[in-house]
């Protein structure tokens, strides 16, 4: 008898064996998995949360994050509330004092967070906030926690002074695929975006990088993410989920479905087994606000972001670890 099902069983066979998913098998997944629905996710859920297991582990990794510089950003992300090509009510403040953000980073440790990451807006920091960012990095590293850092196309120097810094990971996203992204933004390309993984990778930073999910991309996009990101050596992504804002091109865009949802956190752990795979913005806004919200954990991911999110809200840190410890989880 089969252990999940007939389907996953033959999908997760050689992922469990330590491969990964030939293109034949990957053909299959994306062919089937937009139209599993029922007992047939259920299994094939299982089946990813066991090659998650197998792996990465058992423990989960938390992170937050502070929003170090907010509003009017030059970049046209369809998506964001902060750009300023766009009429919304994103707050705007200038970047926030480097004792400031080490004690946000402080009352996050206490709380059990492993991940501290600094997030401005722009395109890339000017020398000064550069210069208030790697203080506030030194002040995060100085603690023991991870100092990360989400800081835009920043050139090969800049971060470089931010890992002589105590720089742990630098996140970029890449959003989604290559073919779909100028119709996200055109500001700046895919390829510059690809450039920043490659310097940090030349330097010997590790690199944080996922995606936006529910931009109206398809299930070949979501896959052309997930191959782009392994090719880029990536150690960890997150997966965002769309929460539309009022102002922004994407305003009407529909929510993803639960199912959508659970569905693209699988086809990412098949893709990627031994990529740690966080999930964060947007997971109240399409699971809601209790702990129906960790799904996503039960179906292949390893990592939450918790608290609050860059311009929306985040859900209870204490029920997200009570959760997650009912999953199974360790390290919580």
């Amino acid at each position: 008898m089969p252990l999940f099902s007939t389907f996953a069983d033959a999908l997760v066979r050689p992922l469990l064996a330590g491969g990964f998913l030939a293109a034949g098998e990957r053909d299959r997944l994306l062919d089937e998995l937009p139209r599993i629905a029922g007992a047939d996710l259920d299994a094939l859920g299982r089946a990813a949360a066991a090659v998650r297991l197998a792996r990465v582990g058992d423990a989960v990794s938390l992170c937050a994050i502070i929003s170090a510089k907010s509003g009017r950003c030059g970049e046209n992300c369809a998506f964001c509330a902060q750009s300023g090509h766009f009429q919304t009510t994103s707050p705007q403040h200038a970047f926030l004092a480097p004792t400031r953000i080490a004690q946000a980073a402080a009352v996050m440790q206490a709380a059990g967070v492993a991940r501290f990451g600094l997030v401005a807006s722009g395109k890339a920091l000017p020398e000064a906030e550069l210069a208030q960012a790697a203080t506030a990095l030194a002040a995060i590293a100085a603690t023991g926690m991870a100092a990360d850092a989400s800081l835009g196309v920043l050139p090969r120097d800049a971060l470089a002074r931010l890992k002589a810094a105590g720089l742990a990971a630098y996140h970029h996203n890449l959003e989604t695929s290559r073919a779909h992204y100028p119709n996200i933004c055109t500001t700046r390309t895919f390829e510059d975006n690809l450039e920043v993984l490659r310097t940090c990778r030349s330097l010997g930073i590790p690199t944080c990088s996922g995606g936006l999910f529910g931009l109206g991309e398809s299930w070949a996009d979501r896959a052309d993410l997930a191959l782009t990101l392994l090719d880029a050596a990536v150690f960890s992504v997150p997966v965002n989920f769309l929460s539309p804002i009022p102002g922004t091109p994407l305003a009407e865009q529909p929510v993803l479905s639960r199912d959508d949802a659970r569905r693209i956190v699988i086809l990412l752990r098949l893709l990627l087994p031994d990529r740690h795979i966080r999930i964060c913005g947007g997971r109240p806004t399409v699971f809601g606000p209790t702990t129906a919200n960790l799904a996503p954990l039960a179906c292949g991911a390893d990592g939450l972001m918790v608290g609050d999110y860059l311009t929306t809200g985040g859900a209870s840190l204490e029920q997200d670890k009570a959760g997650l410890q009912q999953l199974g989880f360790v390290g919580v």
